[in-house]
Formats: structure tokens, C-alpha cells, sequence
């Protein structure tokens, strides 16, 4: 059996990562993208808005690095969605389904205690590479 071969992802259209991580990795097939925060690549800056304006953000993110590694929304098999607060699953989703469209990967969203840089959302996926 073969090494598997890992691919760091890394984009300038995306925030860069604020740890010892990468954006995303792609492996034999796949692309791994690390959660994704609603931070503005270009400025660095937050995105202070409500939950809708957090998520358009985070989704936006999410999108530039599977582009970056070859994949795209459509190609999403499994998204995790952490929530500051279960209070916001309506006005997420709402959001959440503009960017997938036809398209709907399994997910999971749970209530986290504490999110990076105190958001309110936060996405990971996994996502096939066509």
C-alpha cells in the first residue's frame, strides 16, 4: 500500500490559519478544510455583523479554500457547524442553504462553549476532488 499523498492548501483569498494548522489538506481524493471563522481575508478584520452576515462570511472562506485545492461547494461531502448559541440554527441555516443549494452534504451542528476569537459560528468540512 502506497504513502498517502498530502497537499498543504493554502489561499490569500481565505484568512490564513491563527495556529499551528493549515487551511485544508488534500489526500488522495479529498480536501479536508479546517473550520472556517468569519474573518475578511483581504482586511483581517472580523465580520461584526449578525449570525447571517457571520455565516455568508464563513461560507465564503470555506469556498476559497476548496477552490484553492481543487474542490467547490458542490463537491462538500460532510460539513460540522459550531454555534456560540443554538438560537442561531434558523437564521444560519437560512444562510447555510443559499450556499448549497442543490447540493446537500451531511451535517452535523452543535452548540460549542467557546469558538475562536469569540464568533458565533464556525464551519469544517470534508469534500470530494472531482
Amino acid at each position: 500500500m502506497s504513502e498517502p499523498r498530502l497537499q498543504t492548501i493554502s489561499t490569500e483569498q481565505a484568512p490564513l490559519a491563527i495556529g499551528p494548522y493549515s487551511q485544508g489538506i488534500r489526500c488522495d481524493g479529498w480536501i479536508y478544510v479546517s473550520g472556517q471563522i468569519p474573518i475578511d481575508p483581504t482586511s483581517g478584520e472580523l465580520e461584526t455583523g449578525d449570525i447571517q452576515a457571520q455565516t455568508h462570511r464563513v461560507l465564503r472562506n470555506l469556498r476559497a479554500v476548496l477552490q484553492a485545492g481543487g474542490g467547490d461547494l458542490d463537491t462538500v461531502v460532510k460539513t460540522t457547524v459550531y454555534l456560540s448559541d443554538m438560537a442561531n440554527f434558523a437564521p444560519m441555516n437560512e444562510v447555510y442553504a443559499e450556499h448549497f443549494q442543490g447540493h446537500k452534504p451531511a451535517r452535523a451542528t452543535v452548540q460549542a462553549a467557546g469558538l475562536p476569537k469569540g464568533v458565533d459560528v464556525e464551519i469544517d468540512a470534508t469534500a470530494l476532488v472531482r
